[in-house]
């Protein structure tokens, strides 16, 4: 930034009426530099300024197209030519910068246009037909009238100025967008206006709103987040210079809001910038901390140095002072626990509902100490009527059920009543549902190396990728650090990333293309920022130093989009709607059905237990299934129980199988029986038909083979013929099935079963 002219006005401080030392506060805050009146904007501005113009010998910022403002109008007013010619051929002079060319009628002073004319002649050539202009001006008459309006005010001028105002058409449309100021600080202050700079001017301000907006835009380049153009910046200066105002806190927040959506030359934009305005001027007169929110009913999260999805904590719902003032305490202590916005905003949210409840004269709660156990209960009867969904409740009543309990652990209010409880009967039980693992038709179809391709964004796509084969929760994956891969002694790469759940550092192992992937991604970074970045994936906006990490909402906000490009449809032809985290079901599931043991698949989606990990093993049956049907199974005799899998009862075979295993299970076996039938022999089940056997259970079998024959050897020294009779069939059954399970187990017989 270039500081422009700064009259008295700006040095030379009048009294102001502000209010409570604002003013003191605002002289010792803006820096003599930002105090001109006017500012001149470099290109190479990190803030206000922008990449050059592609226009050779052009020096000013570009805005759009690769192209500043001027050359972007004039690349527009011409068709829209071949880009690379267009820069290549056009000049670098635009109107308002250098000397300006008089229109080209002999005589005529004031300034041309694109056509090589002024407006006044324009509108006559435009009456004759729009002839071959050469010619049409051979056949004019020279002007010999001198300038109406006198000349131009601006120094090294010579055109004729306007009837509205003592500049030329061109000075004048740099006049206006300045908004107007003073004539004659504007020509000093333009006077010394580099060419190649574009302008923030402030005169049009009254100087109480000027040393205000001076300050916030000196605040706006110092934190270097966001990008703000000059005319953003100016339009904004006219908005307030049309509102009428003296300061940025003459009107309350509220009605801040309400005027900036209801102003006629408001945009969203510019809206968005001067709500910005007005919260940097309240938080340099009020400060910032708890000691300014905590007494409000709206908490600005950012001046407690919380950023997040939510910006702001409502408290105007709660009516009633003494439960107002312990939700504020409870969702104080909370943030300071690190709590996440969105447990603290659930929590905040279900004490308002709880106060709209409170609130009814019938009741007649006057304080805590009458909200006992019959309150809550029919509290409770009342959410149950009103419907919704369990999770909803679930939350609704499990919050203010420790919202109570914190109350009244840390003796906020000992007027709580010792029965104002809710137990855990209190929450209805949400049924379990399996997780929402992705079919392979559609894992097929995402996992397209055409359909990846379709990312214009390759930070997008390395995300899908690393989604879909780390099973990371998209938190965690949009806010990897650059430095992000490990390897161990082997030289085989991992992803190292922050577990957000479980607050800790986990690593996943990858394959060398993830790897190279990240890398790629590495080197675009460096490209862009050769000083290094702590995140892999930037924010794209409001990040100029790309120190900030992308949200999770910005990737879901264009997974849709590319879904519908890449038309990814289901097996019955409908459209796939999927969320980043079923990504993470379905690799679970995979892992699961293709034998990785438990214990590893833990590791690898880093679960805190067993039993979250136990949740993906519920997804499908296959891997058992897999197992039951490359066994061989004998029944009693020794014989082979077959299966087809592909039979037309194969489906109900299995579900016979498993429901057997799952009810009927024995020490060394399954029953085959189905489950509607009694078992008619009470004896054991070695004589029994409907059992069935696989090799898993050889030991059992040698086990028991030994403690039978035991059995019929001393029951023949005893006499025993009955129970020798009982027990030899027993003995026979089991040298049967050994016999059985041992060829299966045989490696011979494998190889010669596999060569066949």
């Amino acid at each position: 930034m270039i500081g422009g002219r700064a009259d008295a006005s700006s040095t030379e401080f009048v009294p102001w009426d502000y209010p409570g030392g604002l003013r003191e506060k605002l002289m010792a805050a803006v820096r003599p530099e930002s105090r001109a009146d006017i500012w001149f904007i470099e290109p190479s501005d990190p803030v206000f300024g922008g990449a050059p113009c592609q226009v050779g010998a052009c020096r000013r910022a570009a805005r759009l197209h690769d192209l500043c403002e001027g050359h972007y109008q004039r690349w527009n007013n011409q068709g829209r030519p071949d880009k690379g010619e267009f820069t290549a051929e056009t000049s670098a002079s635009l109107r308002g910068h250098g000397v300006l060319p008089a229109c080209q009628v002999e005589g005529c002073g004031y300034g041309r246009n694109s056509t090589g004319l002024c407006v006044a002649h324009v509108r006559q050539w435009h009456q004759a037909g729009r002839p071959e202009v050469t010619a049409w001006l051979s056949s004019r008459r020279p002007v010999t009238t001198p300038a109406p309006h006198g000349q131009c005010r601006i120094a090294g001028c010579v055109l004729w100025s306007t009837a509205y105002a003592p500049l030329c058409v061109s000075h004048a449309e740099r006049w206006r967008v300045a908004g107007r100021p003073d004539i004659e600080e504007f020509a000093v202050a333009l006077e010394s206006a580099p060419h190649h700079c574009e302008m923030i001017a402030f005169l049009c301000l009254p100087p109480r709103l000027r040393l205000e907006m001076q300050y916030v835009l000196q605040r706006r380049r110092d934190e270097q987040q966001a990008r703000l153009t000059p005319k953003l910046a100016r339009h904004s200066i006219n908005v307030l210079a049309a509102a009428g105002m003296n300061s940025l806190l003459e009107w309350s927040e509220e009605l801040w809001r309400e005027r900036l959506r209801t102003a006629p030359s408001a945009r969203k934009a510019s809206s968005a910038f001067l709500a910005y305005a007005r919260r940097e001027v309240e938080n340099l007169y009020y400060g910032a901390g708890w000691d300014v929110e905590f007494p409000r009913d709206v908490w600005r999260l950012r001046n407690l140095g919380i950023t997040g999805t939510l910006a702001h904590l409502h408290f105007t719902a709660i009516e009633q002072p003494w439960l107002k003032d312990l939700a504020k305490r409870w969702t104080r202590w909370r943030l300071t626990c690190g709590l996440s916005l969105g447990t603290v905003g659930a929590g905040l949210a279900s004490v308002t509902r709880f106060a709209a409840f409170l609130a009814r004269p019938e009741l007649g709660i006057t304080g805590l100490a009458k909200v006992n156990r019959a309150v809550l209960e029919r509290y409770l009867t009342e959410l149950h009527g009103l419907g919704g969904s369990t999770h909803h409740h679930q939350r609704i009543i499990g919050q203010l059920g420790i919202f109570l309990t914190d109350i009244r652990r840390h003796r906020w209010d000992t007027a709580l009543p010792t029965d104002a409880v809710l137990f855990t009967e209190d929450v209805p039980r949400e049924t379990k549902r399996l997780p929402r693992a992705l079919a392979e038709h559609v894992m097929a179809q995402v996992e397209d190396p055409a359909n990846l391709d379709r990312w214009q964004d390759p930070a997008y796509r390395l995300i899908t990728l690393i989604l879909m084969r780390c099973g990371l929760r998209l938190k965690d994956a949009t806010r990897l650090p650059f430095d992000c891969l490990a390897h161990d002694a082997d030289g085989a790469p991992y992803l190292r990333y922050l577990n957000h759940k479980m607050n800790r550092e986990a690593l996943v192992p990858i394959d060398e293309e993830l790897q190279q992937d990240i890398r790629d991604q590495q080197q675009r970074l460096l490209e862009r920022w050769p000083s290094g970045i702590p995140v892999l994936f930037p924010r794209k906006l409001k990040n100029v130093h790309g120190t900030e990490p992308m949200n999770g909402g910005t990737y879901r906000q264009v997974l849709t989009p590319w879904l519908e490009c890449c038309d990814v449809r289901d097996e019955d032809g409908r459209p796939v709607h999927l969320t980043p985290h079923q990504w993470r079901h379905t690799l679970g599931t995979r892992l699961i059905n293709r034998d990785v043991p438990q214990e590893v698949v833990r590791k690898i989606l880093d679960h805190d237990s067993h039993e979250m990990t136990a949740h993906y093993a519920r997804l499908h049956d296959t891997t058992v299934r897999r197992h039951w049907e490359k066994a061989r199974k004998v029944n009693i005799n020794g014989e082979k129980v077959t299966l087809d899998p592909d039979g037309p009862l194969a489906e109900a075979a299995w579900a016979k199988q498993r429901v057997g295993r799952a009810t009927q299970a024995l020490p060394n076996g399954y029953c085959g029986l189905p489950v509607i039938k009694t078992c008619p022999h009470a004896n054991a089940c070695l004589t029994c038909p409907m059992f069935i056997t696989t090799p898993e259970f050889l030991p059992q079998h040698r086990r028991h083979r030994e403690e039978v024959l035991q059995i019929v050897t001393a029951a023949e020294a005893r006499g025993q013929q009955r129970l020798v009779e009982m027990n030899k069939q027993v003995l026979g059954n089991l040298d049967r099935i050994i016999t059985a399970l041992d060829q299966d187990n045989d490696p011979t017989q494998e190889t010669d079963s596999d060569a066949g």
